[in-house]
């Protein structure tokens, strides 16, 4: 009989009651293989809307399906077993009424078993946030750059460039945080801005693009293994992986048109 203890899975509670003390990792994934190596390290897991971009070839996130999002959603917790896993809401799935939002967020944790939903806009969602939270559902927010919102911005634009606009991110900030969300994401934003939010507030702060300031960092995780021929700025490249797949797959190719490969090892007798 075993002696050795179960896992538990790090909640939302855990990660909000981070707040000024060691900072919080995290990724993104979207399969399980990848999901069970940052599994290790991260402390939340995010099953992002960027899968559409990243793993679909589509050039925003907009086009992202609900059923999409679920299907990666099992994958990452099936491969899991210690960090939270939060799945983002796709764009029109939450937005309308807060009991719609509800109803879909209650469909995400339900099939894929996660353990928090990430939702993007401050003010504006407030009301939304907090009739999830006090239905049982846990909310990350996101503001700032929020890629949902690209066909309003205008492309994916830097935040706070114009101090005249940071009153408007520090009240989407209060405002996500007394409607009940235990994190929040600022994505794309310059760094004293960052910084003044990340002090206001009560609950962490997860930069991406935001800073060392940040209560917590994330980043795109094909982003950081060199997957992406063109990273945004704020992408620190820790892997090499485009290369070294290129190079793979120009082997196995060299080797098929030279008949050597199978070789002895790899045919049975």
């Amino acid at each position: 009989m075993s002696t050795q203890k179960p896992v538990r899975r790090i909640t939302a509670p855990q990660i909000a009651n981070r707040k000024g003390a060691e900072p919080i990792v995290s990724l993104t994934s979207y399969h399980a293989h990848t999901a069970a190596i940052v599994d290790k390290y991260a402390d939340f897991i995010l099953v992002g809307d960027s899968l559409g971009m990243v793993m679909h070839g589509m050039e925003s996130t907009v086009g992202v399906s609900l059923d999409l999002m679920i299907m990666h959603g099992k994958a990452v917790v099936r491969g899991t077993q210690r960090a939270l896993v939060v799945v983002d809401m796709p764009f029109g799935t939450y937005e309308e009424s807060p009991s719609e939002a509800f109803r879909n967020a209650a469909r995400v944790m339900k099939e894929t078993q996660c353990g928090a939903v990430k939702l993007e806009g401050g003010r504006r969602m407030a009301e939304t946030i907090r009739f999830l939270t006090e239905r049982g559902v846990p909310v990350m927010a996101h503001i700032g750059l929020t890629p949902q919102s690209v066909n309003i911005m205008g492309g994916f634009k830097t935040q706070g460039r114009d101090e005249a606009t940071w009153a408007m991110h520090e009240d989407d900030a209060k405002a996500v945080t007394e409607a009940g969300a235990f994190a929040i994401v600022l994505e794309g934003m310059v760094e004293p801005l960052a910084a003044k939010i990340t002090k206001q507030i009560s609950i962490p702060t997860i930069g991406i693009g935001a800073s060392a300031e940040c209560d917590g960092q994330i980043l795109v995780l094909e982003d950081m293994l060199g997957l992406n021929p063109v990273p945004p700025k704020f992408v620190k490249v820790y892997g090499s992986l485009g290369g070294q797949i290129e190079a793979a797959v120009k082997a196995y190719s060299d080797e098929v048109k030279t008949r050597s490969f199978p070789t002895e090892k790899e045919v049975y007798r």
